[in-house]
Formats: structure tokens, C-alpha cells, sequence
């Protein structure tokens, strides 16, 4: 029977997608669930998959295709055998044909059969091969499989010899130059962030904060909460979250955004952290953080963190958001001028920490110090708000007790 198989529904936000890659091609086997198609979008890559055993029976989008929402992309044949139609003169294949066409719906190696998908994903990711555990139809390894495996760090591949030949022979003296399309996710982050450079009036505003009350916090209790929650980490990012969602109420023009010449304020707290990914920068939003836990935070932005890497970030995930924080610090970053993730009028940027020496109560002391940026859109926030915004989060910082006790 034959199916239509067509593009996402995508939101009212996501004008269209691109076919990125075709996993399957026309009369190659199918299982119900296995990927036939990625499509990404301005947000994010969406994954198409088979709704029945069978075989694609024709592409009607090719790679690199524009889609719309819900448009027909290919014809799936439910059912079918999953091998490529022989010309009538050679519809009689001989009996050794027949385990040969079996055998290029898997792979083996040495004792391991794998589908194609499944040697693709564990070869991206450098596992060794023998050390998978294979939980399909005889023993055979799938991409979940794989997955798992990534998840949890086994199967890593020992270390290629230093003195392994390299992928490419560059001449001395050769300038290389290779050309290729910059991504649609790229387009629009870039679009976007020069948008807000072009439209807002923006502003940034310093300040540093000593950062051994929450370290001192977090060494004292770390293993308990770890223990108490389930295996969940007390991070750094959960004090800056709860930390932003207390200054926010105490300042409503910074939870706030412009809607052509209307302010629209908010009366709940999302806010987004930034996240790096392979494909780029995303932006999940954590929902109500005024309401969550520190355990809820860690958990939230460790799920969009691996959900991120992994590439199942749904659109829903990035949409909406009233406050944006993002942490150079983990790349090394001492000091850095974050731009607005429009229509937001604020955002928050967290450094790398660093020792320093700071006068205490007229001593000098060496302090586990951090910079603090917030840009913010001049349009909206007067600069008295601004720094006094960023000097309620770093008092809330440097007295943790204060985000409990809301004062």
C-alpha cells in the first residue's frame, strides 16, 4: 500500500525547511520508526521517519530542496520486499542472489552486524565497534544501540597513533581554500543577530561578582544533592537562573519586549539558555523558573543539553522566552558583549572565573571573581535599571541564603 510521506507541520514562526539528507533511497528497506529524511529549519533539524515496515518507492524532494509545512516530499510503499525492482529480462534471480540482497540492508564487522545507520552514528562518534551491545533481531546492533553508547561514554575507540597518515595531502606551500553553503540555521542566527545590532539601541553594562559563597555552597552540599536527586549535578547555571528570575520581578522592564511601538510585559519568567550544538547556537527555554527548584534547573538544562548534541531539539523547545543567559566562561571567555536574542530586551552574559585580588573590608584577598555583562535595549531599560538590575543578581550571588528567602 502506498503512503505519502510529507514534510512537518511546521509553526507559524517557520516559513519553510530544507532536505538536508535522505537516510533511505528508493526500494531500499525500511523498519517502522527508522529515519527516512532530515528537513532543517531557520530553529532546528526535524527528522521524518518511517510509519511502516517497507521501502521508499520514490523521492519527490531532493537534497537541498525547499519544503513548506505538510508538503509531499516521497511515496513510501508499506509492506514492500526493500529491494530495487529487476527489468523484466532479469526477473528471475538466481538463488545466491538472494542472501546477497539480504546483506546490503547490514553491515558487518567482525563479529557485529550493524544497519548502515548504526555504522554511520558509532563511526561519527569514534566507538569501537566490538564493544557494542547489540539489543536487535539477532544480535544486531542498531542505532539506539549506538546512541546508548554515546550517551554513556562506553565504547569510546582507543586514540588513533600519532603517526597516522592524514585525511588529506596538502602540498607545502599550497593555499587551500574550500567553498561550501552556509547553513540554514547559520543564515538565520546570523540574520538575526545583525537584526539586533541594526534595530535595538543597544547598551552593555559590567560588573564582576565573587563567586566563593556559591562555590563554597556547592562543595559543601554537591554530593548530597547529587545523592538527593537522582544523580542531577549542582551546577553554577541553576544559581544564575534563579538569581535572574528574582532580579526580573524586581525589575519588569528587563522581563519585558517591543512589539513595533507597543511594550508588551510579561507576567511569568522563561527564560532561555544558550547551548552550543554542532549546528550552532540554540537557545532552549526553561519554563516559570520562578516556581523551579535548583534541581529542576540543572535537570532542564541537562536534558537540553544532551538533546541538543544529539539533534532532538523540538521547536517548541526554542520558542517564546522573555530573558536570555548565555556562559562564554565555558569556552574560556573572560570578558564578553553578548547581543540581544530578539525580541528580548535583555540578556545576560556569564564569564570565565578567575582569581584575582580584591580588597575585603580593606584587606586584599585573592577571590574566585567573575565579569558580568548585561546588554540590554536602551529603547526599553533606562541605564539606572539596567545596573541596578545586574547588582541585584550579584548581591543574590555573593549571599545564596537571599534567592531562598526572596529578599
Amino acid at each position: 500500500m502506498a503512503t505519502e510521506i510529507k514534510a512537518p507541520v511546521f509553526p507559524e514562526s517557520v516559513a519553510d525547511g530544507t532536505i538536508v539528507n535522505w537516510a533511505k533511497q528508493p526500494g531500499e528497506a525500511v523498519a517502522r520508526d527508522e529515519l527516512l529524511v532530515e528537513i532543517e529549519t531557520d530553529k532546528v533539524v526535524l527528522e521524518v521517519v518511517a510509519p511502516a515496515d517497507g521501502a521508499l518507492k520514490e523521492i519527490i524532494k531532493d537534497v537541498d530542496s525547499t519544503v513548506l509545512s505538510d508538503e509531499l516530499i516521497a511515496i513510501f510503499e508499506e509492506g514492500a520486499a526493500g529491494t530495487t525492482a529487476a527489468p523484466a529480462a532479469e526477473a528471475a534471480p538466481s538463488a545466491a542472489a538472494a542472501p546477497a540482497a539480504a546483506e546490503e540492508e547490514t553491515v558487518q564487522v567482525g563479529d557485529k552486524i550493524l544497519s548502515p545507520a548504526a555504522r554511520k552514528l558509532a563511526d561519527e562518534n569514534n566507538l569501537d565497534i566490538a564493544k557494542l551491545n547489540g539489543t536487535g533481531k539477532g544480535g544486531r546492533v542498531t542505532k539506539e544501540d549506538v546512541l546508548k553508547a554515546v550517551q554513556s561514554g562506553a565504547a569510546k575507540a582507543a586514540p588513533a597513533a600519532a603517526a597516522a597518515a592524514p585525511a588529506v595531502n596538502v602540498v607545502a606551500g599550497e593555499r587551500v581554500e574550500k567553498r561550501v553553503p552556509m547553513s540554514r540555521m547559520r543564515q538565520t542566527i546570523a540574520k538575526r543577530l545583525v537584526d539586533a545590532q541594526q534595530t535595538a539601541a543597544m547598551l552593555t553594562t559590567y560588573n564582576e561578582v565573587d563567586m566563593k559563597p556559591v562555590m563554597e555552597l556547592r562543595k559543601k552540599y554537591k554530593d548530597m544533592f547529587e545523592k538527593k536527586h537522582n544523580g542531577t549535578r549542582l551546577g553554577f547555571m541553576s544559581f544564575f537562573v534563579k538569581a535572574a528570575s528574582e532580579a526580573l520581578k524586581r525589575f519588569p522592564d528587563v522581563n519585558a519586549s517591543i512589539d513595533g511601538t507597543d511594550i508588551v510585559y510579561h507576567g511569568y519568567y522563561d527564560i532561555g539558555v544558550a547551548v552550543s550544538t554542532d549546528r550552532g547556537l540554540v537557545v532552549p527555554i526553561l519554563r516559570d523558573t520562578d516556581t523551579m527548584s535548583l534541581a529542576d534547573v540543572e535537570s532542564g538544562i541537562g536534558e537540553f543539553a544532551k538533546r541538543g548534541r544529539e539533534g532532538k531539539l523540538g521547536i517548541a523547545d526554542m520558542t517564546g522566552g522573555t530573558f536570555t543567559i548565555t556562559n562564554g566562561g565555558v569556552f574560556g571567555s573572560l570578558l564578553s558583549t553578548p547581543i540581544l536574542n530578539a525580541p528580548q530586551t535583555a540578556i545576560l552574559g556569564m564569564h570565565k572565573i578567575q582569581e584575582r585580588p580584591v580588597a575585603i573590608n580593606g584587606q586584599v584577598e585573592i577571590r574566585p571573581m567573575m565579569y558580568l555583562a548585561l546588554s540590554y535595549d536602551h529603547r526599553m531599560i533606562d541605564g539606572k535599571d539596567a545596573v541596578q538590575f545586574l547588582v541585584t543578581i550579584k548581591e543574590l550571588l555573593e549571599d545564596p541564603a537571599r534567592i531562598l528567602l526572596e529578599i
